[in-house]
């Protein structure tokens, strides 16, 4: 789709250097890309009590193996 959009020069910059990329479109889709991914994830919150471990379960135990 293509638009026009008024985007400050300054923070523009700034996105193109911390993230490495050469062209605003480039920026713009990737800011768009991780909003959406942000925003879709399951907020931790909402699964707080929803969740049940097996009694036997051991995190320290799997870390070992890594």
């Amino acid at each position: 789709m293509r638009t026009n959009i008024v985007i400050d020069d300054k923070l523009m910059e700034q996105a193109m250097r911390v993230s490495g990329l050469s062209t605003k479109k480039e920026v713009v889709g990737r800011a768009l890309s991780e909003f959406v991914q942000r925003h879709t994830r399951k907020d931790l919150l909402e699964l707080r009590g929803k969740i049940q471990f097996a009694d036997n379960y051991d995190y320290k135990a799997m870390r070992k193996g890594r």
